[in-house]
């Protein structure tokens, strides 16, 4: 058969869509099985569709699918339901299946009010979709009650089959590296706590299963021989068994596998000796759901943990090397001033070099989700509305919207304005090894004040200051041609030629063939009036681009 599996669009357009434009993993995944299995797969990423207009109708016609699979969240139901729409008018005899955690939760409500959709994985997917297919190509019927994890329409309404089990060894799915290439990757699937506003303890039963290092690290293997060189790795907490992210993290930097990633973990999760293998095997950055820092919101969260362990977290985290990443979430019940004051000096001490705060919102399949409908007495039938999502303050009369962004606001700029203290007071751990890693971590947040994120943000205070701080401190640990390069542009914009000259000359003695160091030196004697000295450095470049843009300058003063 030919599967089209596809990842539909969001109804509303995000400023920064880092969060979405991934196509989830399991996607992957189940497009893997049904390759295994001999079906014809194409995969499609439609996040950001609305900006190719006619792109889902032209897939559609040319690729022709028996089984159009969508993958959901919550905020992209709307997407999926007109991709489906599309799919039926172009090809009525063409089957819809959603699946994911948007589709799980809500296999009623999409069956009941929403012909355009046929079936409904629950669940884990690559087993009810193969079996699926299976008995669709082999003329089995609209009702196959025999494939468990699945939801259709019957005759009397919408039904579901029997459970189905979870896949108990990971290993034995085939590894879709081999047929796709994406960044985003998992080495466990489940996460045993029981926070109050996600979907995963009703999803995974707060079970957790594991890929073997020889799978996950193979898989990583294959995607940088593919030229993915920068991964996500998007378990709910990474670091969970210890001695097998060490073995994996050796095994990355034993085979010197040039990668860098990130990973999201939990504050009681991770100790020193963790810490320093991630880091050794390229680990950048980790995400931390700290949440509150008033211990009343963070147990009504269920985040089981103290401010100690919080700020061992963040210490050890930021003593090698690693961004220590706070999620905080605000807008919860009984959000004051008081509380996010609290949260701010939690903040403070902690230290994070960045920072992903939230509103509260209320998911399917959450607890919080529950516990809304039992108190409005209220139905799934809420998510007919246009919403991408609904926002807790706009179920508790208690609660101001508001006030509640701008206590939302006033936590993100107390953030900003701490930053450069943030960054200028990070203390490291002095290890041979770990020298030339420091001075890497160091130039690149650097650079993010110099000219990256945080450099167009007006909130922050003193950011070349702070980035030329951070090169300088960079260059202690290690030589690094970034930190020279980065040092040299700061003295350019602050006008300071002749400091430019020095330190990029202090770099190309290290660095003599680095054609970024000459070309930022050649700028800089051009602006001091030494044409023969910039036409010196740009001559050995005549093929890039920024010489042949400056030769003709230095020629014509010659």
């Amino acid at each position: 058969m030919k599967i089209l599996l596809a990842y539909p669009p969001f109804s509303e357009e995000r400023i920064r869509d880092e969060d979405v434009r991934a196509v989830p993993i399991g996607l992957y995944y189940v497009g893997a099985r049904l390759l295994e299995r001999g079906h014809r797969v194409r995969l499609a990423n439609w996040h950001d569709v609305h900006r190719r207009p006619g792109e889902v109708a032209r897939t559609l016609a040319e690729f022709r699918p028996d089984v159009l699979g969508l993958s959901l969240f919550n905020a992209n139901r709307w997407g999926a339901l007109a991709v489906a729409r599309e799919a039926k008018r172009l090809d009525p005899s063409v089957r819809v299946v959603f699946g994911g955690v948007g589709a799980t939760f809500l296999w009623r409500h999409f069956l009941a009010h929403f012909p355009e959709v046929d079936y409904v994985v629950i669940g884990e997917g690559e087993e009810t979709m193969a079996d699926l297919a299976a008995h669709l190509e082999a003329g089995g019927g609209a009702a196959p009650a025999a494939v468990p994890g699945l939801a259709f329409r019957g005759p009397e309404g919408p039904v579901r089959t029997a459970e189905r089990p979870f896949i108990e060894d990971l290993d034995t799915l085939p590894d879709p590296a081999r047929r796709f290439t994406f960044q985003h990757v998992v080495s466990s699937r489940g996460c045993p706590w029981n926070c109050r506003f996600c979907g995963s303890p009703r999803f995974w039963k707060r079970r957790v299963r594991f890929h073997s290092p020889d799978y996950f690290v193979g898989q990583i293997e294959t995607l940088a021989r593919k030229g993915v060189t920068y991964f996500f790795v998007s378990d709910d907490t990474f670091t969970l068994r210890k001695d097998r992210v060490i073995e994996i993290c050796r095994r990355i930097a034993d085979a010197r596998l040039p990668v860098a990633w990130q990973a999201i973990s939990r504050v009681n999760c991770v100790d020193g000796e963790v810490l320093y293998w991630m880091r050794r095997a390229g680990c950048r950055q980790i995400s931390y759901g700290v949440e509150s820092g008033s211990p009343r919101i963070r147990a009504f969260f269920e985040k089981r943990f103290t401010d100690d362990e919080v700020r061992r977290a963040f210490d050890l985290t930021r003593r090698f090397g690693i961004l220590p990443r706070a999620y905080f979430i605000y807008g919860a019940p009984g959000e004051s001033r008081k509380t996010i004051d609290a949260s701010i000096r939690l903040m403070r001490e902690i230290r994070p070099l960045a920072l992903a705060a939230y509103v509260l919102d209320i998911y399917p399949g959450t607890r919080l989700y529950e516990e809304y409908k039992r108190r409005h007495r209220v139905s799934d039938d809420v998510w007919l509305s246009p919403a991408e999502d609904l926002l807790y303050f706009e179920t508790d009369p208690a609660l101001d919207g508001e006030k509640v962004h701008r206590l939302g606001r006033r936590l993100k700029r107390a953030f900003h304005e701490g930053l450069p203290e943030f960054a200028e007071s990070l203390e490291l751990e002095d290890r041979p090894e770990l020298r030339p890693l420091h001075a890497d971590f160091l130039s690149r947040l650097a650079m993010t004040f110099s000219h990256g994120e945080y450099a167009r943000v007006g909130d922050i205070p003193r950011k070349a200051e702070t980035a030329e701080v951070l090169f300088r401190r960079a260059l202690e640990w290690h030589p690094l041609p970034a930190a020279y390069l980065g040092l040299g542009v700061l003295r350019q914009k602050a006008r300071d030629f002749p400091g430019s000259i020095e330190v990029l000359e202090a770099g190309l003695a290290r660095f003599p063939d680095d054609e970024q160091l000459h070309l930022c030196l050649a700028v800089s004697l051009m602006n001091t009036g030494d044409f023969a000295g910039a036409l010196a450095h740009l001559e050995r470049f005549p093929d890039s681009e920024a010489a042949r843009r400056y030769l003709p300058v230095c020629r014509a003063n010659l």
